[in-house]
């Protein structure tokens, strides 16, 4: 989900809804987005106070003050931060949050690796398919 999209339906779910959830917010330290935000000549929107500041400066405090705002909320979440966009940091948080599935699985006395519930569905679907 993406906040500065889904903030106001989704965002507000996390911030008043059920607690049920865990918020995960990835971070981007050195944004990809350089673009900087020019100042109009008719300030209609009042939002000329950001005229010189980076896109991703805003981005980045939008971010912080949404998980500041669902933690005094009650939502409980963790902030990550990786450095940029690229194959790299997304690979290294690929192996981050299997991992972390591997350890909660251990720790809940359940082997991940394991998957019974999966078998049925597969006999089915192969029998299905006349898999020899």
């Amino acid at each position: 989900m993406t906040y500065s999209t889904d903030l106001h339906s989704i965002g507000q779910y996390v911030q008043e809804g059920k607690r049920i959830v865990f918020e995960t917010v990835l971070y981007t330290e050195n944004s990809n987005n350089n673009l900087i935000i020019s100042e109009e000549k008719e300030d209609f929107d009042r939002l000329n106070y950001l005229s010189g500041k980076p896109l991703s400066h805003v981005n980045r405090c939008a971010a912080r003050g949404t998980a500041g705002a669902h933690l005094q909320g009650g939502t409980p979440n963790i902030l990550i931060s990786y450095g940029r966009k690229n194959e790299h940091c997304l690979g290294g948080l690929f192996y981050f949050f299997e991992f972390a599935c591997g350890v909660s699985g251990y720790m809940m006395g359940v082997n991940p690796f394991d998957q019974p519930g999966v078998e049925q569905y597969k006999k089915n679907m192969f029998s299905l398919l006349e898999k020899k």
